[in-house]
């Protein structure tokens, strides 16, 4: 009887707070598995690079492929924090020193339909013993924003499908490396028995013990590095999986050395001092922040938009803005911790009816807003915050909206720029119902607001 361990990362978003102890943990444990004869696999599943930190937009993510070298991964996948979180030509680059294959079946490039150079679409490994280990990598085809930064995901089963057509003969154990989420990965184990396992991530569920499904053995460890999991599996002497079991580890039971915090804030003062060199604009005044209010910050903040995207009006939501801005200089660091989020701006042409019905739904859902605490979705702050207008005005006692003034027409069209946020959250439907929406992919909204600063306040008069 032969026994295959995997260890498997996922979602550390680059809360590197936990990473020392993942590391000696991973070490240790392919260490002492190894000496009892075991085959061991080390795997991480995507979304290990979250620009939030100072160091991966420092660096733009390259800090974490090196600590990912440190680990000795058997194969990673990517997930929509590294697949969405650059445009092509930044993740073209970002495991070009990698020592471990990324392995990725269902993205293409968006003017060539070929393979990213960095990525491979299987890996096959063989056991001391002869066993094959064929490894498949999937992640969340985000149909709408990911043609924006260069790439053609494809649906997650017909990937799948070609997949274990092409390759599945060739192996004995098959394990799919899953940034999909677990609706998906159920769905994964009643369509193809023929995977044995799927490790899943991107929702950032937690499978203490694994979850069998059909034929295969579910497994997931949580988010930010708080869980290691851990799969152990037998094979008998014709190589077939006779027993499958998951498990994982808190990060927190683990030891801490002293030396541990010392690591941890060398990362965030690299990445902020990186930042803090990278000069952008000189204010003459503060902008203070105020998430319940409109604050100039905010107003500052709808200008740049608008300017960005052409338009006469725009539409932001104050508990976007972090910190204060303060007089003087202003660095990418400032900027960095006032926007952490990972968003674009969009354009929006609505008729004139159909803003009025927008901005209804701004305004019933605005006391909700104002304390809500938003997470996901791009988003990096705490609350959503006072929604703010430029260009347009809304009347409460008699509903009316205006337009720089006038009164909306329903024969006329009206262009406003916004964030890409507000069409993935439920509480503007009308952006997705009556629409026409265009995301200008290319900048952060961090990114647009360094421009507009720039441009505004420059550095020398």
């Amino acid at each position: 009887m032969e026994r295959l361990t995997i260890l498997h990362t996922n979602d550390l978003h680059s809360h590197f707070e936990n990473w020392p102890r993942i590391r000696r943990y991973l070490a240790t444990t392919r260490q002492q598995e190894q000496a009892a004869g075991a085959t061991v696999y080390t795997v991480d599943l995507g979304d290990h690079v979250d620009r939030a930190h100072p160091v991966s937009e420092a660096t733009n993510g390259q800090k974490n492929v090196a600590l990912m070298n440190q680990i000795g991964y058997d194969a990673v996948t990517i997930g929509n924090n590294e697949g969405l979180g650059f445009m092509r030509p930044q993740l073209d680059h970002l495991y070009d020193h990698a020592n471990f294959p990324v392995v990725l079946g269902n993205l293409r490039t968006l003017d060539d339909q070929t393979l990213p150079r960095w990525a491979v679409d299987h890996q096959l490994y063989r056991s001391a013993a002869g066993t094959r280990v064929l490894i498949l990598g999937l992640t969340a085809p985000y149909d709408l924003t990911y043609p924006l930064a260069g790439w053609q995901p494809i649906p997650a089963m017909t990937a799948l499908t070609t997949l274990l057509e092409r390759y599945r003969q060739q192996a004995d154990v098959c394990i799919l490396l899953s940034h999909l989420g677990l609706p998906v990965d159920r769905q994964i184990a009643k369509r193809f028995p023929q995977i044995d396992v799927v490790i899943g991530s991107h929702t950032h569920h937690l499978l203490p013990h694994g979850e069998q499904d059909n034929h295969s053995l579910l497994a997931a460890a949580g988010k930010y590095g708080q869980y290691v999991g851990r799969i152990d599996l037998e094979v008998d002497d014709q190589h077939h999986v006779t027993h499958k079991e998951a498990s994982v580890v808190e990060t927190a039971s683990l030891p801490e050395e002293p030396a541990d915090a010392e690591e941890v804030q060398d990362l965030t003062d690299l990445g902020e001092t990186i930042l803090t060199e990278q000069r952008v604009a000189k204010l003459p005044v503060m902008l203070e922040a105020n998430f319940t209010g409109n604050p100039q910050v905010v107003r500052e903040g709808l200008h740049a938009i608008a300017e960005y995207a052409g338009t006469q009006a725009a539409v932001l939501n104050a508990g976007l803005f972090l910190h204060d801005l303060p007089r003087g200089i202003v660095t990418q660091k400032q900027l960095h911790q006032v926007l952490p989020h990972s968003m674009h701006v969009m354009t929006v042409t609505l008729d004139g009816y159909n803003l009025w019905r927008l901005v209804q739904e701004f305004e019933t859902m605005r006391r909700f807003l104002r304390h809500f605490p938003m997470k996901g979705m791009g988003f990096r702050g705490k609350v959503f915050g006072e929604l703010a207008y430029l260009g347009i005005a809304y009347d409460p006692q008699t509903r009316a909206v205006t337009w720089r003034g006038e009164p909306l027409s329903p024969l006329k069209h009206y262009r406003v720029a916004m964030l890409d946020h507000y069409l993935f959250i439920p509480f503007f439907p009308t952006l997705s119902i009556a629409g026409e929406n265009h995301i200008l992919y290319h900048d952060l909204l961090r990114e647009v607001f360094a421009q507009y600063l720039g441009r505004h306040y420059p550095l020398e008069p």
